[in-house]
């Protein structure tokens, strides 16, 4: 009886795993299921969204770049 379980719980634990690879390199389901919930999650980039991200960043550079110059104009008065 020992034996018979033993088998049983290996047959388990080796084919939970490699049913589930299985599964999940369905090419049907990758496209179903990965690639639609991605498109939802992360829209393809709008030209004017874009724009603002990248305009909003310049203005963030810029601010950063007028710290440091005005922290190393400090300095050099010092």
């Amino acid at each position: 009886m020992g034996v018979k379980i033993e088998v049983f719980r290996m047959m388990l634990y080796l084919s939970f795993p490699v049913t589930m690879f299985w599964i999940s390199n369905q090419a049907e389901y990758f496209e179903e299921y990965i690639v639609k919930r991605k498109r939802e999650i992360f829209p393809p980039d709008e030209q004017m969204h874009r724009k603002e991200l990248e305009d909003f960043k310049e203005r963030m550079r810029n601010r950063k770049e007028q710290r440091l110059l005005k922290a190393m104009g400090m300095e050099s008065e010092n």
